[in-house]
Formats: structure tokens, C-alpha cells, sequence
């Protein structure tokens, strides 16, 4: 006996299984031995949902300072009775052993790839910290009112903030959700994230499946050689961008669209597109109550057109939200609070009055949930009609057969086995002369 596994008195150690010699999260050790509970990676048919979940697993092996090999990871999930490893072995069963393990390896290489990439978050601090750094990309790139540019903006402004109540970059919301919290219709929302995948600012891991089941997102910020300044003829470049530490700076402070104070005006009445609008949520995080900015600097700092920033700042200052002194705006002071903009619900209400775009937050809402309720009894319904049994088509009519003594009692069917209503078989026609009882003792 080798001295590596003998100890005290000669007695062999019990070999350990993978996952307790080797390092894995307590979520990732559920996730292999008891399978998908939660119902986070479900899919299309249980195949998707079996490989969304194998996908997991690869990537929980492959963290840094853990990672698997691929023996190790065929052998918890092929040989190892787990319940996260029944798509693997029916793999293994339809397709043989080789391909399996080719698979596995497979998806285990390319979770080492997306994991490089991905930046290490160890705990609280690094997931703030990487938010923080989110956050200020998006604040210091201009994005100009065109092609939807000031809707993806509410879309990460609104997306920051729950991914700050998630505790990382991973979040979970429909679409229903995230248009209700960006005050714009659902479609407007899909729209926008179309291009904010195509511009490399979202990640999509899981779509929403069934009736409680959002969508879940990654929030990262694209590569600079795929991010545009966004930079309009006229304006300043976007700080970080080719070509901004050539230009001064024309103010000191605020010249950028607070976020966490967009997040909190967007979804208010006032800020509806029948009244003030994206654009005017956009200038008022802007303002400060103290340091004003003129019509240049809000261009610069939002993108918008010199007219599109007097039109708005005009109808600010009438539902007295802003106040102009001398050529530049402010903050009222209902307004302001100590850091950043405060959402007074009063001032705002009667601006929505004002508009007369009162209760057009809560329609939406309420159709919202009519959607939902329809979707899900829709969900109920499909499954009751699967579940349930299509009506038999029985082609020989009540009569022809005497169901006591099995005798064909119409002789129209005579050469017929009719014992199964649904699918009768031709026997032959009965001899000549012979009359009920041939024809009968053809069916029988």
C-alpha cells in the first residue's frame, strides 16, 4: 500500500469527492448536487435548460485560484451520480462517451476565456467599486438626443441602480419592469437594449422564461476602441475620448448628467414625453443651486442642440424648477439637497399638473399588470391543453357491432374487423351464402 493513501495502522483515507478536494462556492456545490432549485437557468426545453446550467458549473470551475480540470469535471458531472450532471450523462448516453467528454471540455475552455476577461470581484468593495467605475463612464460620455442615445442613458442610469441593490454587475429585470422605471413604453425599452448589446454595454446570460422569471444582464463597460465620444459638431468630446485634453474646460463644476439624480426624475409624470421629457430630466440633474450654467456648458454636458437646451430650460424656469440669473440656470432650491438633486414630489406633481400628464405613470403600470395577467392565464391555458387528451376519431359508427356477443349486426362492414372503433382492418370478404354469422366470424 502506497504511503499517500495509508495513514495511522495501515488503514487506506477515504478518497474524497472533486468538489470537496477541490474549491467551489456554496452556490456552485447546491448547483452540482442539487440541481437547478431556484429555477435560475431555465430554458426553451429541458435540453437549454440543462446546458444553461452545465455553463454555470463550467464557469463556477474556472474561477481564479480554483479552476478545474477537465478530468475533474468529467468525472463530477459523467460519472458522479449529480444532479447537476443528468444533461451530461444523457449526452453521454445518446452520443458516447468521447463526444461527452469533447463537450465538456469544450464549454470548460470557453468559461476559463469568459472568465479572463470578466473582472475578479471578491466581495462588497470590489462590486462597488466596479459600479463606481460603470458609473462614471457613462456620466462622462456624452450622449447626444439622436438615435436613441438619451433613452439608452435612462437605460443605465435605471439598470445602475438595481444593480446596486443586487450587490454586482449581474441583474435581473423584465422588460415590463425596466420600462416602468425609465417612463417610457416597452418597445422604446427592447429598442434600447438592442443597441446597448450592440455597443457592448450589456451582456445578456439568461432570457426570461415562464411567469416569474426576468431576464438576467451583465453591466460592463465596452472596449475604448468600440465606444464613440458621441461628440456632435460644435460640442466638447467626451472626457476620455480621442482629442478632449486639447480643449479647456469652460466650468468647474457640475457639467455632467448625474445618474443616480436621472434615476430619480425620470420616472416621475413630470418628466412624461407629452411634458418635459428625457431632455429636461437630463438638464435638471445638471444644475446645481449654486454654480450656474449657461446654455453652451449644458449643451456640452448633455449633447443637445443650443435650441432643444433653450426650449427646455424656458419651460423649466415657467413650472419652477430652474430659476436664470444673468444668462445661466440654477437649481431651485425645493430642489436641491446636500450632494445631489433632490426629488421633491410637491414641485414636481404640479409641473405634471401643469402638462396635464398626472396618472400617465400609473396607466402604464395598470396596463402593465393586464399584460402580466393575461400572459400568465395564457401560460396556464397552453399547459392545460397539452396535459390534455385529444378526443378520439371513431370512424365505425354505435351499432355496427354487438358489444355482448362481438357479432356484426350491419352488413355494409362485412370483411371488416371493427373490434376498434378508431381503426378498422380489412380481413377479406366473407363466403358467398353464409350470411351475420361468416360476416361475424370475420370480424372475430
Amino acid at each position: 500500500m502506497s504511503a499517500d493513501r495509508a495513514g495511522a495502522g495501515g488503514r487506506s483515507r477515504p478518497v474524497l469527492p472533486v468538489w470537496e478536494r477541490l474549491r467551489l462556492s456554496d452556490r456552485m456545490r447546491r448547483l452540482l448536487l442539487e440541481g437547478d432549485t431556484e429555477g435560475r437557468y431555465g430554458g426553451q426545453s429541458d435540453s437549454d435548460a440543462g446546458y444553461r446550467l452545465t455553463m454555470a458549473l463550467a464557469v463556477g470551475c474556472s474561477q481564479p485560484g480554483r479552476a478545474w480540470a477537465p478530468a475533474d469535471f468529467h468525472h463530477a458531472l459523467i460519472y458522479t451520480p449529480s444532479a447537476g450532471g443528468a444533461w451530461a450523462r444523457r449526452l453521454r448516453e445518446r452520443k458516447g462517451t468521447l463526444y461527452a467528454e469533447a463537450k465538456l471540455t469544450a464549454m470548460l475552455e470557453k468559461a476559463a476565456v469568459l472568465v479572463a476577461a470578466s473582472p475578479v470581484i471578491r466581495g462588497r468593495e470590489d462590486a462597488v467599486e466596479a459600479l463606481g467605475g460603470i458609473r462614471r463612464a457613462v456620466e462622462e460620455r456624452t450622449w447626444p438626443a439622436r438615435r436613441g442615445a438619451d433613452t439608452d442613458q435612462k437605460n443605465l442610469a435605471a439598470r445602475l441602480g438595481l444593480c446596486e441593490r443586487a450587490g454586482g454587475v449581474e441583474h435581473v429585470v423584465s422588460v415590463r419592469q425596466l420600462a416602468e422605471l425609465m417612463n417610457c413604453a416597452k418597445a422604446t425599452a427592447e429598442a434600447s437594449d438592442k443597441r446597448l448589446k450592440k455597443d457592448g454595454w450589456l451582456v445578456l446570460l439568461a432570457s426570461g422564461s415562464g411567469k416569474d422569471h426576468g431576464s438576467r444582464w451583465v453591466l460592463r463597460v465596452p472596449p475604448e476602441g468600440e465606444e464613440a465620444s458621441g461628440a456632435q459638431p460644435g460640442q466638447l468630446p467626451a472626457t476620455g475620448s480621442r482629442g478632449a485634453g486639447t480643449v479647456p474646460p469652460a466650468h468647474t463644476g457640475t457639467s455632467r448628467t448625474d445618474t443616480e439624480a436621472l434615476a430619480a426624475l425620470m420616472g416621475h409624470d413630470a418628466f412624461h414625453r407629452y411634458a418635459h421629457g428625457t431632455s429636461g430630466a437630463r438638464l435638471l440633474t445638471c444644475l446645481d443651486p449654486v454654480d450656474g450654467l449657461d446654455v453652451a456648458q449644458l449643451s456640452r454636458a448633455t449633447g443637445l442642440h443650443r435650441t432643444t437646451v433653450v426650449r427646455r430650460m424656458r419651460g423649466l424656469v415657467e413650472d419652477q424648477l430652474a430659476v436664470e440669473l444673468d444668462g445661466k440656470y440654477l437649481l431651485v432650491p425645493a430642489l436641491s439637497a446636500p450632494g445631489w438633486l433632490h426629488a421633491d414630489g410637491q414641485v414636481l406633481s404640479q409641473a405634471a399638473e401643469h402638462h396635464g400628464t398626472v396618472g400617465l405613470g400609473e396607466r402604464r403600470r395598470d396596463r402593465h399588470r393586464r399584460d402580466r395577467h393575461n400572459y400568465r392565464r395564457w401560460l396556464a391555458e397552453r399547459a392545460e391543453q397539452r396535459h390534455r387528451r385529444r378526443p378520439v376519431l371513431e370512424l365505425v359508427p354505435e351499432g355496427v357491432l354487438d358489444p355482448d356477443t362481438g357479432e356484426l349486426l350491419d352488413d355494409a362492414w362485412a370483411g371488416w374487423d371493427v373490434r376498434d372503433r378508431a381503426r378498422p382492418v380489412w380481413r377479406g370478404l366473407a363466403p358467398p351464402g353464409e350470411g351475420r354469422g361468416a360476416a361475424a366470424g370475420a370480424c372475430a
